[in-house]
């Protein structure tokens, strides 16, 4: 192929991957497969890298990310992005409209829409490209971040149809839910604090300085609100301005309505507040806007804000309780969190008698004392969090509370990292905590699996001395584990003002089945062990690069650094990592006795199926099966060239599922179109390379609000 039809190709290829883009992530209507799609732009990318020369700005190759921004140019905005008046309750909502009807003499029509609790963007257009992305700052000047908001691919990178010369186009970036819990699950593994809520966390990732990791956390963005010169506007109305985006490829959200009174508007409002927790992203209220540009350009502004819009605020649930004490809890990394407990309060439907209070910067922004009456409120509707401190009510002779300084276990002085806001226990190997933690984590499901070591039972072995460190699992024996036994404070969810006790007992079928899950773990894959060891950063999806990448355990402790950072996901912070913690002597004299108990430290070399009929298909795997167990059924797609995925989603091209499958998994999967196999049609599929699998592309279930 010359260059002159690889441009064509290019060309062709570009305009082809974009389409896609937009059926998925705006329209919400696949018409490729994921391995289809991968496909073209693997021809794309190599293309390109024949002819860089001939590499477009609007590429969709470039919103895969891989830049380094060290710093963010501040640009200043050419329309100011000015702040909406906030209205919490329908009485000032009521009080909106009477201003705008004093103003305005003939009928006024409103346009409601969701307010998203995000990050908003100014996105700037140039004859059809997408030119610049800047954060709103303080209104007059922002933060040009265009090289991260690119990865996100519900933006346009080059718009179609029929559209101004020039305009701005303005919106809100979120993180939806799945993007957010799926983030802090791995952070929560790594031994990260996790993300308070949707909103933080997306704001942090635009200002990311590596766009291939904002790349990773799938962020998206909606569009709200079209910007230009008066004497430009081709529209007479917000709802039509809106419309004619969606049809350029811009990302609008259907759930907007035209509202002719305050009836309308209150029925807007009352059903987003009940039906919000079912969107797949967070929202915190109703935007009310006129429609008319016109109406808006006599209605006019404050110095702050539109005279013509406003937004009204959902009220959070809020309880107030008496802060009795705080604890310092000591993660498997050492990680120290302050976590406040209250006086049992009912929040959201819930009791809820403990709140985290993130770090010590949280604390001195509180200025929290013992006794304290405060406000208390579930951030994200989930986690319980608290926001204020009446202090009217505080006693005179209360203590401020101080962050501790020795870790509350071992004693050892606590240390930060540069830059960071957690405090940590530098005593690794010493501490109880990180020591159980790391072995809880060791014998986890994902990791060795070792399921009859359950709750209460490693805190046991470890009160009689019998093990030290996760190699001593592989020295216990049925005569000195049977009859132990310990009580423990359980507590009971529907009664938490009684603290309720169990017996841990290791009778003689625990003890059993404990020796039998030891002795079945050293089967366990190398990826799988690596990820058990607890390395710092390096979770279940990394171990499993690093392993196929290095082959053994001897390589990855002998490797450099510059040979850790070549393997995929590895970065220089994930690398060091590895290279201190097989620096610690103390940790290769575990890696020896795991040795010499057999466990698997070697990539397992076997050949690849020539039954590929997975091949391009993201699978979720649910229940209980007679056959094999979930993780073998896992292992064979994976063999047979599929992906297994953890959550159900437009992108799921089919569920395997068993007895007892999660009903919200089978709800979902249902309201998307998704289909679900039992385990018979399933074996059947794979068994025959020459069944062409169906594989339905679900859509998302949309809620429609009509007036």
């Amino acid at each position: 192929m010359n260059k002159e039809e690889t441009k064509a190709r290019i060309s062709e290829l570009s305009k082809i991957i974009e389409n896609h883009n937009y059926n998925y992530y705006v329209l919400t209507q696949p018409t490729i497969s994921d391995y289809d799609f991968d496909m073209l732009l693997n021809e794309l990318i190599e293309l390109e890298k024949l002819f860089p020369e001939l590499v477009l700005p609007d590429s969709p190759t470039q919103r895969v990310g891989g830049d380094l921004t060290k710093e963010f140019k501040t640009v200043k905005h050419r329309y100011p992005m000015l702040s909406l008046s906030n209205s919490y309750n329908i009485e000032e909502v009521k009080d909106f409209i009477s201003r705008i009807k004093k103003t305005i003499e003939e009928d006024v029509e409103f346009v409601c829409e969701l307010k998203f609790d995000g990050v908003s963007i100014s996105l700037t257009y140039e004859n059809g490209l997408f030119v610049k992305a800047v954060t709103r700052g303080d209104g007059t000047q922002g933060d040009d971040v265009t090289t991260n908001i690119k990865t996100i691919r519900s933006i346009p990178l080059r718009l179609k149809g029929n559209y101004p010369d020039f305009f701005e186009m303005r919106g809100e970036v979120i993180m939806p839910h799945s993007s957010f819990n799926s983030i802090n699950a791995e952070r929560e593994d790594l031994g990260l604090q996790p993300f308070a809520n949707p909103r933080n966390a997306a704001a942090g990732t635009i200002k990311l300085q590596d766009s291939k990791e904002v790349a990773k956390r799938k962020l998206d963005q909606y569009c709200y609100f079209m910007m230009m010169d008066d004497d430009k506007m081709i529209f007479n109305t917000h709802y039509e301005s809106l419309a004619a985006a969606k049809q350029w490829g811009f990302n609008v959200s259907n759930f907007m309505a035209i509202c002719k009174n305050v009836e309308d508007i209150e029925d807007f409002i009352n059903y987003w507040d009940e039906k919000r927790k079912e969107l797949p992203f967070d929202i915190d209220g109703i935007v009310i806007k006129v429609n008319d540009f016109k109406q808006r350009e006599i209605l006019g502004f404050t110095a702050k804000s539109p005279r013509w819009a406003i937004a009204y605020k959902f009220k959070a649930e809020e309880a107030h309780t008496k802060l009795l004490s705080v604890d310092f809890q000591v993660g498997r990394h050492g990680t120290i969190t302050p976590v406040a407990n209250l006086e049992p309060v009912q929040l959201a439907g819930t009791i809820v008698k403990r709140a985290t209070l993130h770090n010590a910067d949280f604390i001195e922004q509180l200025d929290l004392h013992h006794e304290d009456i405060v406000s208390v409120e579930k951030g994200g509707e989930i986690i319980p969090k608290i926001t204020a401190v009446d202090l009217k009510l505080r006693k005179e002779d209360s203590k401020k509370i101080t962050f501790i300084e020795h870790c509350p276990e071992c004693g050892t002085k606590l240390v930060k990292a540069e830059g960071e806001t957690a405090w940590y226990c530098p005593n690794t190997l010493g501490c109880p905590p990180q020591i159980k933690g790391r072995i809880e984590h060791f014998i986890s499901r994902k990791a060795m699996n070792i399921e009859s070591l359950g709750e209460g039972k490693v805190e046991v072995l470890f009160d009689n001395n019998l093990i030290k460190d996760y190699s001593d699992l592989y020295n216990l024996t049925y005569d000195n584990i049977y009859g132990l036994e310990k009580i423990i404070i359980v507590e009971d969810e529907t009664n938490l003002l009684q603290e309720n006790v169990r017996k841990v007992s290791f009778k003689e079928k625990t003890a059993n089945n404990i020796i039998e899950a030891i002795e079945k773990s050293k089967s366990v894959p190398f990826a799988r062990v690596l990820f058990a060891l607890g390395i710092k950063y390096v979770g279940e999806t990394t171990a499993k690069l690093i392993a196929k990448a290095m082959g053994s355990i001897d390589n990855i402790i002998n490797a450099s650094l510059e040979e850790l950072t070549e393997i995929e996901e590895v970065g220089g912070k994930i690398a060091m990592s590895i290279k201190d913690f097989f620096a610690d002597e103390r940790n290769i004299a575990i890696i020896n006795k795991l040795k010499e108990a057999g466990l698997q430290f070697e990539q397992e070399k076997k050949e690849v199926s020539e039954n590929q009929v997975l091949s391009g298909m993201s699978i979720v795997v649910s229940g209980v099966f007679s056959t094999m167990s979930r993780d073998e059924i896992k292992q064979l797609i994976e063999d047979l060239g599929g992906k297994n995925v953890s959550s159900i989603s437009k992108k799921t091209s089919f569920v395997v599922a068993g007895d007892k499958m999660g009903p919200e998994k089978r709800k979902k999967a249902e309201s998307l179109g998704i289909e679900i196999k039992t385990e018979e049609e399933f074996l059947a599929m794979i068994g025959n390379n020459t069944i062409e699998p169906e594989v339905t592309s679900g859509q998302q279930g949309v809620l429609e609000f009509d007036f």
